[in-house]
Order: C-alpha cells, then sequence, then structure tokens
C-alpha cells in the first residue's frame, strides 16, 4: 500500500514538472529583461534607438505626403472622389508582407529601383514603412477635414474669406484630429513586423528593430532578452496612447469653447 502511494506521488510530482519548468522560464526571462533595461544594455538600447528613428522617420515623411494630399482630396470636388477615397481607407488595413513584398520587388537589384541600393538598409525599411501608414494617415485627415462643422465654412464664405483663408481655418479647426492622424501612424509604423523583416533583413547591428528581434530571440529561447524588449515597445505603446488622450482631451475643450464654455 505504501508503496503504491509513494508510486503515485512520483507521477504526479513527473506531471507538474514541466509546468514549474515553463514557470521558471518566464520568471528567470523577467528577472532579466529587468535587469538588461536597468543596465542599458548596449544591445537593446540600440534595437530601440533605430526602431524608434526608423517609425519616427516614416512617420514624418508619411506626414508630409499624407497631410497635403489628404486636404487636397477633401478641399477639391473631381470625378471619381468618392471611389478613391473608399480604395484609401480598404488600404487601412492591407497586410504588411503585401507592402513589404511590393517594395521589396522594387527596390531589389532587379527592380526599378535597384540602383538605389535601399534593399536591406534602414532607408529602405523608412520607405517601406511610410508606403505602409500614407493610407492610414490620408484617409484619417480627410475624415478630419470632413468632420468640421458645416457652419464654420458658410460662416467663412459669408465674411468674405478668400480660398486659402478658408483652408486655413478650416485645417486650424481640425488640427487636433490631423495629429491624432500622425500619432496613429506613427504606432502602426513601430509595431509593424512583416515590412521590417522583408525590407531590412533583420540584421544585427544594422536593420535589427524592436519587433523583428523579438520574433528571432523568442525563436532561440532567448526569453529575457525578448521580455526586455516587448517591455520597451509596450511603453512606446502607451506613449502612443497617453499621447492620443492629451490630444482629445484638447480636442474637446476646444469643442467645449465653440458651445460656449464647459457646462456643469
Amino acid at each position: 500500500m505504501i508503496i503504491g502511494i509513494n508510486l503515485f506521488s512520483r507521477i504526479r510530482l513527473l506531471r507538474t514538472f514541466p509546468e514549474w519548468t515553463r514557470l521558471n522560464d518566464i520568471t528567470e526571462g523577467i528577472s532579466q529583461a529587468i535587469h538588461l533595461i536597468v543596465t542599458l544594455n548596449p544591445e537593446v538600447m540600440q534595437i530601440a534607438a533605430l526602431s524608434l528613428y526608423i517609425s519616427l522617420s516614416a512617420t514624418i515623411l508619411a506626414a508630409v505626403i499624407a497631410i497635403p494630399v489628404g486636404g487636397f482630396i477633401h478641399f477639391h470636388e473631381f470625378r471619381g472622389k468618392r471611389v478613391l477615397i473608399v480604395l484609401i481607407q480598404t488600404l487601412y488595413s492591407v497586410p504588411t508582407v503585401v507592402v513589404g513584398l511590393v517594395v521589396y520587388l522594387m527596390i531589389s537589384r532587379s527592380g526599378p529601383f535597384g540602383f538605389l541600393g535601399l534593399l536591406f538598409t534602414p532607408e529602405g525599411m523608412i520607405l517601406g514603412q511610410t508606403v505602409l501608414i500614407i493610407p492610414i494617415m490620408m484617409g484619417l485627415v480627410i475624415s478630419a477635414l470632413g468632420g468640421v462643422d458645416k457652419s464654420i465654412s458658410d460662416t467663412l464664405i459669408a465674411l468674405g474669406a478668400t480660398g486659402s483663408q478658408k483652408i486655413f481655418e478650416i485645417v486650424k479647426e481640425a488640427r487636433y484630429a490631423i495629429l491624432s492622424a500622425v500619432v496613429l501612424g506613427f504606432g502602426r509604423a513601430i509595431a509593424e513586423v512583416g515590412v521590417a523583416m522583408m525590407i531590412g533583413g533583420n540584421i544585427r547591428g544594422h536593420t535589427r528593430v524592436l519587433t523583428t528581434a523579438i520574433t528571432l530571440e523568442t525563436g532561440m529561447g532567448k526569453f529575457g532578452f525578448s521580455i526586455a524588449l516587448g517591455i520597451i515597445l509596450l511603453a512606446v505603446a502607451l506613449i502612443v496612447v497617453v499621447t492620443l488622450n492629451l490630444i482629445t482631451s484638447g480636442l474637446d475643450r476646444d469643442a467645449q469653447q465653440l458651445a460656449g464654455g464647459p457646462r456643469g
């Protein structure tokens, strides 16, 4: 009877052992991650800095293109405008690997822009992320301008405002919503993995960014390193959300002022 009980206990211990092993892997990984961040591990910091550089550059470049073009589409009437807007909105959900494939074919050695030597470079990744987030920014800019109260436009026309003055005032009213579009574009850029992997090649010390490094290190079983990078990526996401909330708060305050002040 005692032998049977001991054997049963050993079987239960063997069954629970893998779970304890996995739990230890997680706790050890978190401990290593905190150590890497607190000690400012050079490789972790380099990957984080490169990610921010690429995504911020792509966001600025996309904003320079998307805001004027989005404004042009909104303020002008032309045949096929509605179809164009629907197409832009459809591109919101385009898979990142599809964008990566298209850009790869364009800048590869056999592609039309292969002579630029952008493949497997940070500049090529900036180009890819720019192409990815331009439709998002452009569509949101069009929506932001279209959301401005029509009475404002009518009032400006009644006051004899010129076309350029009217555009300036409407853009001014939509400034917070436009800024939100830029912030959302940045969030989309820094969180994507398909374009970064296909265009950058995930080369250590050269094109390895947060998302591609997390994918690689997790596959290699280096949980501490991947968790550290994941924490940094989550911190960036938190900053994006907080920024959006601050922008939205500014938008709400403006709306209250237009309505005659906050109501208690």
